[in-house]
């Protein structure tokens, strides 16, 4: 088990800023509105020799019961309760607060190693508040700037005190050979998008068992891109919850296009995106855009139609209708698997971890050249390609480059010509012989190279 510490401090101090420093990416929004950070954020950090594990988390701050607020403090004492050690942040250049004097008193009531972090350090203006920070009773008070990496050295000094003895290189073996036959079988890396309120974070949470990502009935929850492991009948996924994504024209504050931006690199990522659909308001315009996006990407994609639930009739009927509403609207992802779910409820949940891993499969599948040939043959003399300005195209072979999604290359004389409509019927061809539903599926044209373009006409 890793050595685990969590950040914790009021909000705006720079918690963020100084996860994203340790774990070397930028992975945690950073903003200057307080309060950005609302679920907690674990990832692998890194500080000279030193390895462990970090844990963003909430600002402390206090709210009623129930509230978002109290939710968002519930996460961070879960982060306290599952840490070794805690880095209590204050900005040094405000100084103390009331605040971090009250929730100096609940990191000491945790019974966990502190170290006091004074972040805001650089210049001058940091020390008098540095200085204030020794009336906490939490020890001495390390100066940094997380921003600029000030003061990393002696953060670095007083955590190695912390930290347990390194292992012997024995075990180190063990760690490569252990990291070795991880590699063979590794998560399937899963984003959750939608638009806002869909539901993502309350299907993640099933999925957990536990009330890991807040939910809220307010759109616009989460605003970090969250990632949890999670093991599914012996097979392990690493799923991103996402930030909701409205219209382009709708988005007018910084941190929603930052959490948008946050939402699109969880899609680059990933190799299989699930895209959440209300069953009340299902294949809307914004809905056909995100999966439009995600084809372009070239990922893996499911539809969830959730809150399931709230249907009136269930049979099989709507169901069949969900299948035409799909081919009909994504024509570019036929036969695309959508699966009607309820997070909430636990409905489909099965239907949809078995797509998910059926889609990846396909996702990474290659066709066997003898059989791809065959195809092409059968496909071209079943509707040759049109003439254009007179003259035929010839189609010459195909061939497949890649996987993850499935990559051709076709080669033929004239490729500016071929009309993209002769271009999707090969297409959906291939997905209906090869059996590639859904998967995006790439085929680029390349022109044959004309072994006489060389010689020159003589002069008659």
């Amino acid at each position: 088990m890793p050595f685990t510490i969590a950040i914790i401090g009021r909000p705006n101090v720079g918690k963020s800023t100084l996860f994203n420093r340790l774990v070397g990416q930028k992975l945690a929004l950073v903003d200057d509105l307080p309060g950005v950070t609302r679920d907690r954020r674990e990832g692998e950090a890194r500080l000279g020799d030193l390895e462990f594990t970090i844990i963003d988390t909430a600002g402390l701050d206090e709210g009623a019961k129930g509230s978002l607020t109290a939710r968002m403090q519930e996460q961070t004492e879960t982060a306290i309760a599952q840490a070794d050690a805690l880095f209590f942040v204050i900005d040094a250049r405000i100084g103390l607060t009331p605040t971090d004097r009250a929730f100096a008193d609940f990191a000491r009531k945790a019974n966990k190693p502190v170290l006091l972090v004074a972040n805001k350090s650089e210049g001058k203006h940091g020390d008098a508040g540095a200085m204030e920070a020794f009336a906490l009773g939490l020890g001495d008070p390390i100066q940094i700037s997380a921003e600029h990496g000030e003061g990393m050295g002696e953060l670095y000094d007083a955590l190695a005190k912390l930290m347990p003895a390194p292992v012997d290189d024995d075990e180190d073996e063990d760690d490569e050979q252990l990291s070795e036959e991880e590699a063979a079988t590794r998560p399937i890396r899963v984003a959750i998008v939608g638009r806002p309120n869909a539901g993502k974070s309350t299907l993640i949470n099933h999925l957990l068992g536990e009330e890991r990502l807040l939910t809220s009935p307010e759109a616009g929850t989460t605003r970090d891109s969250i990632a949890v492991e999670i093991n599914w009948k012996g097979r392990d996924f690493r799923v991103f919850d996402t930030a909701g994504l409205r219209r382009r024209s709708r988005i007018e504050q910084k941190l929603e296009k930052l959490s948008v931006a946050d939402a699109l690199r969880a899609v680059r990522f990933a190799e299989v995106v699930v895209l959440m659909m209300d069953t009340q308001n299902r294949f809307e315009e914004q809905d056909l855009r995100i999966a439009d996006l995600v084809e372009r990407e070239g990922r893996a994609v499911v539809l969830a139609v959730n809150k399931w639930d709230l249907m009136e009739t269930k049979g099989g009927g709507a169901i069949s209708g969900l299948r035409r509403d799909a081919d009909h609207w994504l024509p570019q992802l036929k036969g695309v698997p959508i699966v009607a779910v309820s997070g909430l409820m636990g409905e489909g949940i099965d239907r949809l971890m078995h797509a998910i891993q059926d889609a990846y499969a396909i996702w990474n599948r290659r066709v066997p050249t003898a059989a791809l040939n065959r195809w092409f043959e059968q496909a071209v003399q079943a509707n040759p390609p049109p003439a254009v300005s007179g003259r035929r195209l010839k189609l010459n072979y195909i061939t497949q480059t890649k996987a993850r999604p499935p990559s051709f290359v076709l080669f033929c004389s004239r490729a500016d010509a071929v009309p993209q409509s002769y271009l999707r019927y090969l297409t959906n061809s291939m997905r209906e012989t090869f059996e590639l539903p859904g998967t995006p599926v790439r085929i680029t044209l390349r022109e044959k190279a004309n072994p006489f373009a060389h010689k020159r006409k003589r002069p008659s």
